[in-house]
């Protein structure tokens, strides 16, 4: 696949908090970290104009152009999120500029009707990974001190409560249309995305790196609470939800993965 420049430099040095200094050896994790996650966020984005498109050709022409629009300002959230984590890695001493690697946004599902492709892929923006993400900032927010790093974090978190919130309201909306067979497909399709969603969560924290005391209030979490955490919420939020709506969640997250 192609691979491109992402520089964000300018916008971040502009969105700078204020930090105090820290070790060399952590300022390279932090760096680090956060470079990941502007790289992340901002390629989010295409993603979510990619869902925008896809569900306006669902509905009423005004539901329709009611979920792009929103889509669109998602889009718009996440490029600025790039914008922030680059700030912080501005804010430790690097740059906010990464290789990226330029992939398909999100796929169509065009072996199924317009309407499951489109909750395949809400289930999987926002209701998994939109939703985990919430739980995982909301943590994240816990362990650092009042400041602007901590200020940064409050708008992102807020922003991806509303992505979330957003699939769940859609969702809900849209899943009386699934027939039982349609439903059914949603089970297997789970499957595998509950697959790699586990896979890509704890692909982001590996256990075994244990930071200094005080690395938390920089961003910086315990892969083994962050994992714990991501399993609660997929067990206590999401399955249940899912199941509530009439979508298999519990049988697909118990056989994630199996062929």
């Amino acid at each position: 696949m192609a691979t491109r420049v992402l520089d964000l430099v300018e916008e971040a040095r502009a969105l700078r908090p204020a930090v105090a200094e820290v070790d060399p050896a952590l300022r390279s994790a932090v760096q680090r970290t956060w470079r990941g996650r502007m790289i992340r966020e901002h390629g989010s984005a295409p993603v979510f104009e990619a869902l925008g498109e896809q569900l306006r050709r669902l509905g009423s022409q005004e539901s329709a152009e009611a979920a792009w629009a929103a889509c669109q300002e998602m889009a718009a959230e996440e490029r600025r999120h790039g914008a922030l984590c680059g700030a912080v890695v501005e804010a430790f001493g690097g740059d906010a500029r990464a290789e990226v690697v330029d992939e398909p946004p999100l796929p169509e599902h065009d072996d199924v009707a317009p309407l499951e492709g489109a909750v395949r892929n809400v289930l999987s923006i926002c209701c998994l990974s939109e939703t985990v993400a919430v739980a995982l900032i909301s943590a994240e927010r816990l362990e650092m001190p009042e400041g602007d790093l901590r200020r940064l974090l409050s708008t992102i978190l807020a922003d991806e409560v509303g992505h979330a919130r957003f699939g769940w309201r859609w969702l809900a909306e849209m899943s009386p249309g699934l027939d039982a067979a349609a439903r059914v497909r949603l089970g297997e399709y789970l499957r595998v995305a509950f697959a790699a969603q586990e896979r890509h969560q704890l692909s982001l924290v590996p256990e075994g790196r244990p930071f200094p005391p005080g690395a938390a209030a920089l961003g910086l979490c315990d892969g083994g609470a962050a994992r714990e955490l991501f399993y609660d919420t997929v067990n206590e939020v999401i399955v249940p939800r899912l199941e509530a709506l009439g979508i298999p969640a519990e049988t697909a997250w118990r056989r994630r993965g199996l062929t």
